[in-house]
């Protein structure tokens, strides 16, 4: 099967489209092209979802691309030293480093951690799945443990499948309560939603109402008709008093879901305890606004709440998950138009009858030190430094990261790069040596996006409008380099101990066991059919492309092999080169729900031991009246620890600086453009400070991402302005129990000045 490529290239300037790879906005870019290479990046403006939006980040694209950093050819260790070889040679070292481990300790010394990124690229949502699976391995850990977790557990339990995970209907809603996000900086998150930031104009213009709960007034909170300043670590508390007043008022009605409900009279008498006098003083949040929120909610015809990372990388953020959920069930609001809706992606399962499912359940298998439940079949990427550097049967010995970089995202990050430095074989897929990648004895990079095809697998199930897109690599890649669902494929054979086997049979194993499983589905469209001949029908370029076609073939939109010659195909879809609308998201209830009695379990029960451990923190919050607590922030010029190396969006807001109130600043006699030591459970790092009002009280901000200063790394860029890496003050022992997920917002610090030493006097 051939690589994609033109038949000759350009004589002069030319136009090509590409998806934005950079966040969840998904947003469509019309790429210049010269010489092989970009040279300008705008917005799409016949692009069906994004109509012409374009970030900062996107505009960057060419830049991004084309950074003199980025690795083109794979490094092999030898003798301490990382040292460019060829694709062939670095695939064998992998399988040297990964078969020894294997066969003296057993599969589960090998993890795999797996990063951010994976979710913004078509290879890395396909085959990590089927890296797992060779790899035999429980030990896995991602990125949403110091993220979304929450969401998916909270959901899993609610409705019996993790990934049902319900977004705001942006451009129906009349009401939308945001607690924790701060879209305007992040694009976005588990809601995609090109133009985030119109979409909230036009929500006002038409009479619509924003409110916004968060420890700093951001660039969103700016744009509220109500902004509420919460308690950081408060948001469980809050939103348990709002569903306290929706009860003591009359005012839940869940209109057609009651039928497809249980549990509504225990919530209640869960939230008998939280009313907004009794958690008023642990959110400083004075009682009669919270009971306002409850009011304005219920009053208004169409309405959402929606909640971000700042409501589920807290304590309780699992608790949060859930309470956003039952906000929306009890007003009526879950899947209904201008409310909380479940978007349909098309390569998302077809619909299928209502029926009662398998359930969600947790801790199905625990860490082997710390008995961290798992979730989702993930354990906390916060225990992976303990599961390397502590010894005994089934000791973590290899290690293999796609997209990572957890010595920067995850807590206790020293902890971490002494255990990678300690591993018998690591292998990394990444672009960039950074500060994981460095401690790799292989580094397989991907190419450029520019030479990459780009499908939203992961960000369409969390699309405000059903739609699908697709863009083909914009520049020839070239016979010498294998692109990312190559590299993947060919580590998923070196995880099976194929190495030597051709790269493409993995994805014709995918294909031949979807359509044999389809076939004998009475459901299927397909059922009854020759799988081989089905196979044969697929069109694409390439494996991957093949694979998609399948999904969207089979999908809820699809032709199925016939069945419907309207339906989707890859070649449909690749007639439309600026995506396919497929309309307003609607509603979908009972048919998604997997949970065992067949309806949404309103109060599951490992939820009901969070409630009692919500009600101890009440009885027991003391917090001195001079205490800080630390919270993050994103930038709009970067995502995570990505694109710091990328001059175009450096400066500007997007600055490592602790945040501090006036009033806190002036108390502790800290100066804006000084320095400050700031000290958590972890460690202390000191960094300079912003003297701002858009931070509360009591509450000090300094983002993600940052700490670029380690030997080794090739960031040119980066390490120019290092930063500092804010979860070196964690020592990782801060989980929301039940999905394992980081504590990075809301946990106490103690900042001091720094003072410069005293110049030496002149004798």
């Amino acid at each position: 099967m051939s690589r994609p490529h033109s038949s000759s290239a350009p004589t002069g300037p030319a136009s090509a489209l590409r998806i934005c790879p950079l966040c969840e906005a998904t947003c469509g870019l019309t790429l210049t092209l010269e010489g092989g290479r970009v040279t300008g990046a705008r917005g799409d403006r016949a692009d069906v979802f994004s109509r012409g939006f374009v970030c900062p980040k996107g505009a960057a694209f060419g830049e991004l691309d084309a950074d003199p950093d980025r690795l083109a050819r794979p490094l092999v260790r030898h003798d301490g030293q990382l040292r460019e070889t060829g694709w062939d040679e670095a695939f064998a070292a992998v399988a040297r480093g990964l078969g020894p481990v294997v066969e003296e300790y057993g599969p589960q010394a090998v993890a795999t951690v797996l990063g951010n990124p994976n979710a913004h690229t078509m290879a890395g949502a396909l085959y990590p799945p089927l890296l797992i699976g060779a790899l035999g391995s429980r030990n896995v850990f991602t990125a949403s443990t110091l993220d979304q977790m929450p969401k998916h557990v909270s959901s899993g339990l609610l409705y019996g499948d993790a990934m049902a995970v319900p977004v705001p209907d942006l451009d129906r809603t009349d009401h939308l309560l945001m607690i924790g996000a701060n879209p305007l900086d992040s694009n976005g998150s588990l809601c995609t939603a090109p133009d985030f930031p119109g979409r909230l104009k036009a929500l006002r213009r038409r009479g619509g109402r924003l409110v916004v709960i968060d420890p700093r007034r951001t660039r969103t909170a700016a744009l509220a008709d109500r902004y509420v300043a919460i308690r950081p670590g408060a948001d469980a508390l809050l939103l348990f008093a709002v569903v306290h007043t929706l009860f003591a008022e009359g005012l839940v009605r869940p209109g057609p879901l009651d039928a497809h409900l249980t549990g509504v009279a225990e919530v209640r008498r869960l939230a008998g305890d939280f009313t907004p006098e009794a958690v008023t003083g642990a959110c400083d949040v004075p009682a009669e606004e919270i009971r306002a929120l409850a009011r304005e909610l219920a009053a208004a015809p169409r309405a959402a709440v929606y909640g971000r990372i700042g409501s589920t990388t807290v304590a309780f953020g699992t608790l949060t998950s859930w309470l956003i959920d039952v906000l929306n069930i009890l007003t009526g609001n879950l899947d209904r138009p201008g409310g909380a809706m479940f978007p349909l992606s098309a390569t998302a399962a077809a619909p299928r009858p209502p029926r009662p499912g398998r359930g969600f359940a947790l801790g199905r298998w625990h860490s082997r030190v710390g008995g961290h439940p798992e979730a989702k079949s993930e354990l906390p990427v916060a225990a992976l430094a303990e599961e390397i550097d502590t010894p005994g049967e089934g000791q973590v010995r290899a290690l293999v990261s796609i997209a990572a970089n957890p010595v920067l995202s995850a807590p206790n990050g020293d902890r971490l790069d002494r255990a990678l430095a300690g591993l018998d074989f690591m292998v990394s897929v990444d672009p960039y040596l950074n500060e994981t990648a460095r401690h790799a004895h292989v580094v397989l990079p991907p190419p450029p996006p520019s030479r990459s095809a780009h499908f939203d697998f992961t960000f369409n199930a969390f699309a405000v409008r059903n739609q699908v897109r697709y863009t083909r690599p914009p520049v020839h890649l070239g016979d010498d380099r294998p692109d990312e669902a190559e590299i993947l494929a060919r580590l998923v054979l070196c995880a099976g101990g194929h190495p030597g086997a051709d790269h493409r049979s993995v994805d014709t194993s995918v294909i031949t066991r979807t359509l044999g499983k389809a076939v004998t589905d009475p459901l299927s469209p397909v059922h009854g059919h020759d799988p081989a001949a089905l196979a044969g029908r697929l069109t694409g370029l390439t494996g991957a492309e093949r694979r998609l076609d399948l999904m969207l073939r089979l999908g809820p939109y699809g032709e199925g092999f016939g069945a419907d010659p309207d339906g989707l195909t890859l070649e449909k879809l690749l007639a439309h080169p600026h995506g396919i609308d497929l309309g307003p998201l609607t509603p979908r209830v009972p048919e998604l729900l997997r949970t065992r009695s067949g309806k949404i379990e309103l109060c599951p029960e490992p939820l009901v031991g969070e409630v009692l451990r919500l009600r101890r923190s009440l009885e027991e919050d003391a917090a001195a009246p001079d205490s800080l607590v630390l919270v993050g922030r994103r930038h709009l010029r970067s995502n995570n620890s990505w694109m710091h190396n990328v001059p175009a969006l450096t400066g500007g807001s997007n600055r490592c600086t602790l945040q501090v109130h006036p009033e806190d600043a002036a108390r502790l006699g800290l100066l804006d453009g000084g320095a400050a030591r700031v000290t958590g459970d972890g460690g202390t790092v000191e960094v300079p400070v912003e003297i701002t009002d858009t931070v509360r009280r009591g509450v000090v901000s300094l983002p993600h991402g940052w700490g670029h200063d380690r030997p080794g790394t090739r960031l040119s860029v980066a390490a120019g302005t290092p930063g500092v890496n804010v979860n070196a003050l964690s020592d990782g022992t801060r989980l929301d129990p039940l999905s394992g997920t980081a504590v990075l917002n809301g946990y106490p610090v103690r900042v001091t000045p720094v003072t410069l030493a005293p110049l030496p006097t002149t004798p």
